[in-house]
């Protein structure tokens, strides 16, 4: 493909998304953007409420694929992230919808895992490609701390854990985009 190939749009609380999403920005030679809510809270977007998304600088349609980076709380496709969908299905071609959470590959399909959101998220978009993936944030976890909630909840992502199992993963990721 050419011309504007790759679009990465991310929303991030706690900065894991941002930094994927901007590690993937980097290595693909993309543009890259942040979705901004008109009121950014946590426990409103928890209850499926916001008030909507700030205008994007970049014409989606513009792009032959769109990455978003996003998180996925308590089971649910948090409400920017659906928000953004909803808003711009018409001009989303093909759709990789990535998150760094905190369900591991062994929980995907249980109450809060990922696997059971990104069902939900096809469901919600039937007329969009959609790919999905996660980055579990116990990649980024040493053996011993990978059952630890507290672990789970409280690390980042960050230049001095992005190594190991999660950086594997990411570049395995990255390389399938690029092929």
């Amino acid at each position: 493909m050419k011309g504007k190939e790759t679009l990465v749009v991310y929303y991030s609380r706690t900065g894991n998304n941002k930094f994927l999403a901007e590690q993937a920005a980097q290595r693909l030679q993309s543009e890259i953007e942040e979705i901004r809510p008109v009121l950014n809270s946590h426990l409103l977007f928890l209850m499926g409420i916001g008030l909507g998304n700030k205008k994007l600088k970049h014409d989606l349609s513009e792009y032959s694929r769109i990455i978003l980076f996003g998180p996925i709380w308590m089971g649910r496709f948090v409400y920017p992230l659906k928000k953004f969908v909803r808003k711009n299905r018409k001009n989303i071609k093909d759709l990789l919808f990535i998150t760094c959470c905190g369900s591991d590959y062994k929980m995907k399909d249980q109450k809060f895992g990922h696997g059971l959101v990104f069902n939900k998220v096809k469901d919600l978009f039937p007329d969009i490609n959609i790919q999905c993936t996660a980055f579990p944030i116990t990649l980024a976890l040493s053996e011993d701390n990978k059952e630890d909630p507290k672990q789970v909840m409280e690390t980042r992502l960050d230049n001095e854990n992005f190594k190991g199992d999660i950086l594997r993963e990411f570049n395995d990721f990255i390389d399938v985009i690029k092929s």
